[in-house]
């Protein structure tokens, strides 16, 4: 009886225990950080990137050039021709930081189970948060106000039970907004959502699933799993669930590190192969201090060397050591290389971890980690 008042999402996981999660994401951040600090720039089209005859990309923009068509992760070159009066500032990451470590103080006051993402966005899960009468809603704006006054920038929120929806949320009302899905509205909204709003759909899978007739997350809903898995193999599963709004991930202040890596995006191509065995070295000795930063030596499992060809072709080629060693990434390098054999564009190097080692965690800031309890059951947003 309890289910026929559930939307179908959750009749299938009546027993899974509902939670109150807000993503919060600072609006244009690099940007609103320099305009705050310089309030000539507002109103006018502003970028914070890479230089455009240093193969610079724009790191983020603010809403007015976006008008334009600039966007983050174009190159500086292509956004001013977009828009020829675009102002394009170098990153200063010591302002964006400083900038940072307020906003995820503000959030931790609410709850000790903050998920940061980047330096200007984090999940919150605050079902037993005690703030607000443990109306998400209601800290959500005041987190956002708190930004505001604290700061000088505004951010929006997305409020829902879950991570996939609430990130989805906290774009709906941008700038300078939240919007709220509460738990039985969850099916109508993410039926309605295209495909490729889907965690972990990018071009390629969603111009598979539009070729196999599903733009919709209803249209996906027509297929049965073991379609979604003979086409998707292990991620046809995660396809299943999403559509149908069911995100089962845990908001996790531990972030397990991966992997540690570095890179070079020249200015100029390196020609051949003699030219990226002289700037492998500089990558390595980059590379061994990001390592002992990580407090990640003995966890090291295995060695990559990455390239991006000038025709923009990506390889990479790894193998199994415990070690940074010189002469693996260089024969690495070689064998990279070869599977391409043009000019570079970008070089870079890394270490795999084991995932079993426990690792003192490299936070955002090189600070570390504090492990938290899992939530319990909710019964409203």
């Amino acid at each position: 009886m309890e289910s026929t008042f559930l939307p179908c999402c959750y009749r299938q996981i009546v027993n899974a225990p509902l939670r109150k999660i807000i993503h919060c994401d600072c609006d244009c951040f690099y940007a609103a950080v320099e305009m705050r600090d310089d309030p000539s720039l507002r109103g006018r089209p502003l970028a914070v990137g890479g230089r455009p005859d240093q193969r610079g990309v724009v790191a983020t923009c603010n809403y007015e050039a976006r008008k334009f068509g600039v966007r983050s992760a174009m190159a500086t070159s292509q956004a001013l021709q977009r828009c020829p009066d675009l102002i394009v500032l170098p990153p200063a990451m010591d302002k964006y930081r400083a900038a940072s470590k307020q906003i995820l103080a503000i959030y931790r006051d609410y709850t000790d189970l903050v998920e940061p993402l980047s330096l200007d966005e984090a999940y919150l899960d605050v079902t037993d948060s005690p703030h607000c009468r443990n109306s998400a809603t209601l800290i959500a704006e005041e987190i956002r106000t708190r930004i505001a006054a604290t700061v000088g920038i505004t951010a929006s929120a997305g409020i829902a039970p879950n991570k996939f929806i609430a990130k989805i949320a906290s774009d709906w009302n941008k700038p300078n907004g939240q919007f709220v899905v509460r738990p039985h509205e969850v099916d109508a909204f993410v039926a309605a959502l295209p495909v490729d709003k889907l965690f972990g759909v990018g071009k390629v899978t969603a111009a598979k699933l539009k070729k196999l007739g599903a733009f919709t997350c209803a249209d996906l809903r027509q297929w049965p799993i073991n379609e979604l898995q003979h086409h998707f193999g292990k991620f046809g599963g995660s396809l299943y669930n999403l559509c149908r709004g069911v995100d089962r991930r845990q908001v996790s202040p531990s972030q397990e590190r991966k992997s540690v890596s570095v890179e070079e995006t020249y200015v100029t191509d390196l020609p051949d192969l003699a030219a990226c065995e002289r700037e492998l070295d500089d990558l390595i000795a980059k590379l061994e201090q990001r390592i002992r930063r990580a407090n990640a030596e003995r966890a090291t499992h295995k060695l990559f060397v990455k390239i991006r060809f000038a025709n923009f072709q990506r390889t990479t080629a790894e193998c199994v050591s415990s070690i940074l060693d010189p002469g693996l990434c260089r024969k690495l390098l070689d064998t990279a290389w070869q599977r391409g054999r043009r000019p570079v564009r970008l070089l870079g190097v890394g270490v795999r971890l084991n995932e079993e080692e426990e690792l003192l965690q490299l936070g955002l800031f090189g600070d570390e980690s504090t492990p938290s309890s899992a939530p319990d059951t909710i019964t409203a947003i």
